[in-house]
């Protein structure tokens, strides 16, 4: 007979034990190692002598590498990743503590170069270099800046990228305009890892972006105004863009690599080092260092209101009163970020109040669909009418004309940036409706309001998700890594809203999850699902795989089946293991190039599964 009451116990003092004084959860959010190796170079490239930092951090990378010289992005990437390994090469030298014939260094480079050198790697880690002196800059921008003026009407414009992208991007183009480098007395020479040949326009790819490009130009053209007049206006409103859209903590958005590349667009128009935005937004970003193993990890930005969010959510579900203290912490410190501005959302949904709630603790213009629902589930047991009334009308308004949900814009998913000349274009540029979000938007109206599932957005959304089922039966997650994470927001969704468990999609999903069920109870999931579009078994199980793959298979049973019985097994076995699988990456932020560890989320989820199991069948 299985007893969750004992792990759940043990969860929950976890968490109670890691919450912080202000009532929310700094778990690390963990991105691999471009983040610290940026740092090293940034901090060196502006001659800021932070050793203590540089230290630490060429310390933690030097940590990574592998046996062959390479540096991973995740544990069963086969022999290593180029980028990774470039950037995290380039630091140690640039560091200083380094030097090329340093046997680890040599180890590096060899992999570089069998691997086709710098030419190889990705677009933004050739931004970084070209910055730096490492590569020259394209002989063409990959978009003309004056697209910053074209108006709304226009087909492409501004507006029509993401806001992730918008903000990568808006600095981007004033450097690539400006074509801007900075180099210091101690910058590393990289010339060595070029395989004979030195063309820049190996940077973009172009063959298939011509008549975007000309359509574009064309556009630009037919703006009113002299075209050097029209140029400078466009540098000018980018620059306002960006200085706009600065956080109270001095970062651009509130990510490292906008606010990273905000730093050297100011310099390219003129600011001077020591200009009090460049030197807040270093201490910004310096601020979002955390501590893992001892040593000191750039974030790439925090996730304290996510994690807030979830695990005031699962503590209540698992039991613990509203008024118990850390729970009531918890949501006095949602309540307290919900936010009231209006941000970049407002162009494509102009009829709506600010009501959502972001990511990062430092956010305060950039809300999202997922953190709002997250939010609410968490608020929703305690008398907080406002801001639950302003929560539910940003959502509703936020539903995309397709009929699902996006992370952060309405409506921004044009196919026509799948031709531009920018590597990755679908993740970094457009914001589509995907069945993770969706499915836990309809899970929150399901199960936390009183929507009937007659109304409008209800069913708009549930034929959005069974549109978009795999054939196998199962659903891409765009957050999280990757068919497991998605069957599990759309199953627990359509379930909610009233699809009974007998529809062939569901019954699809379910046979789909038991086949890939592992022989000791668990699921896990391979980060090469993503890049591959397909899913790929990580070989062993992983604790919070196995939690959503189990959460589903709750939401949809009568009874405690034998593969939910099994897998509740492993969960209970293994709640305190420590090893390589729960530091897997299980969340996503572009596909083959950034992966999430989320440390909370190894407490978070299982205690979801174990509570609702305990709910259903532990009457």
């Amino acid at each position: 007979m299985i007893n969750t009451s004992k792990g759940i116990d043990w969860l929950v003092e976890m968490l109670r034990r890691d919450q912080s004084p202000d009532g929310s959860w700094h778990y690390p959010f963990e991105t691999g190692l471009s983040t610290d190796a940026y740092m090293i170079i940034l901090l060196r490239t502006l001659e800021i002598n932070d050793e203590e930092l540089i230290k630490g951090l060429a310390e933690r990378i030097l940590q990574r590498q592998e046996k062959n010289g390479a540096w991973k992005l995740f544990y069963d990437e086969v022999t290593g990743n180029l980028t990774a390994t470039v950037e995290s090469y380039y630091a140690l030298l640039y560091s200083g503590y380094f030097n090329k014939q340093d046997k680890r260094l040599r180890a590096a480079k060899k992999f570089i170069l069998s691997k086709g050198s710098l030419d190889e790697v990705s677009m933004f880690t050739k931004v970084m270099l070209s910055l730096t002196g490492q590569m020259k800059w394209p002989s063409f921008s990959p978009l003309p800046i004056e697209i910053i003026l074209l108006p709304l009407n226009f087909p492409i414009n501004f507006y029509s990228f993401s806001v992730y992208g918008r903000a990568n991007l808006t600095p981007l183009l004033i450097l690539t305009d400006k074509k801007f480098t900075l180099t210091t007395k101690k910058s590393p020479d990289l010339s060595d890892l070029r395989v004979g040949r030195d063309d820049s326009d190996t940077w973009v790819r172009s063959e298939e972006m011509h008549s975007l490009f000309s359509f574009i130009e064309k556009g630009v053209k037919d703006l009113i105004g002299l075209p050097q007049q029209l140029h400078k206006l466009a540098l000018q409103r980018a620059k306002k863009y960006m200085l706009d859209h600065i956080e109270a903590d001095g970062t651009f958005f509130s990510y490292y690599s906008s606010t990273f590349l905000m730093i050297f667009a100011l310099l390219a128009l003129g600011n001077k080092k020591n200009d009090p935005v460049i030197t807040a937004a270093i201490d910004g970003i310096k601020a979002m260092r955390t501590t893992i193993n001892g040593l000191p990890h750039m974030q790439y930005t925090t996730a304290n209101v996510w994690n807030t969010s979830l695990i005031g959510c699962a503590l209540q579900e698992a039991g613990i009163p509203p008024k118990d203290t850390m729970v009531l912490k918890a949501n006095q410190y949602l309540l307290a970020r919900q936010h009231d501005k209006f941000g970049d959302w407002v162009i494509h949904n102009p009829n709506s109040l600010p009501g959502g709630w972001g990511f990062s603790n430092i956010n305060t213009i950039n809300p999202d669909v997922d953190d709002t629902t997250a939010s609410l589930r968490s608020i929703s047991r305690i008398n907080s009418s406002d801001a639950w009334n302003r929560g539910i009308n940003w959502l509703l308004s936020m539903q995309n004309d397709d009929g699902g949900w996006a992370a952060f814009e309405k409506n921004t998913d044009t196919k026509l940036f799948e031709f531009l000349p920018i590597e990755k274009a679908q993740f970094i540029l457009t914001d589509p409706s995907c069945a993770d979000i969706t499915g836990r938007t309809l899970e929150f109206f399901g199960n936390y309001t009183n929507l009937s599932s007659d109304h409008q957005s209800i069913k708009k959304g549930v034929k959005w998700l069974l549109d978009h089922q795999e054939r196998d039966g199962s659903w891409y997650g765009r957050w999280g890594i990757c068919y497991i994470y998605g069957t599990w927001g759309a199953v627990t969704g359509l379930s909610e809203v009233g699809v009974p468990s007998s529809d062939a999609s569901i019954q699809k999903a379910i046979q789909w999850l038991h086949r890939i069920q592992n022989a000791d109870g668990g699921w896990g999931e391979s980060c090469y699902s993503d890049s591959k579009e397909t899913y790929k078994p990580l070989g062993v199980s992983t604790l919070t795989h196995t939690a959503w793959a189990l959460d589903t298979l709750i939401s949809v049973s009568e009874q405690p089946t034998s593969e939910i019985r099994k897998g509740i097994s492993y969960l209970l076995t293994n709640l305190q293991k420590e090893d390589w699988t729960t530091s897997y990456p299980k969340g996503q932020g572009m596909a083959g190039a950034f992966y999430i560890h989320y440390h909370s989320y190894r407490y978070i989820f299982p205690l979801l599964a174990l509570a609702h199991y305990r709910k259903k069948f532990e009457k």
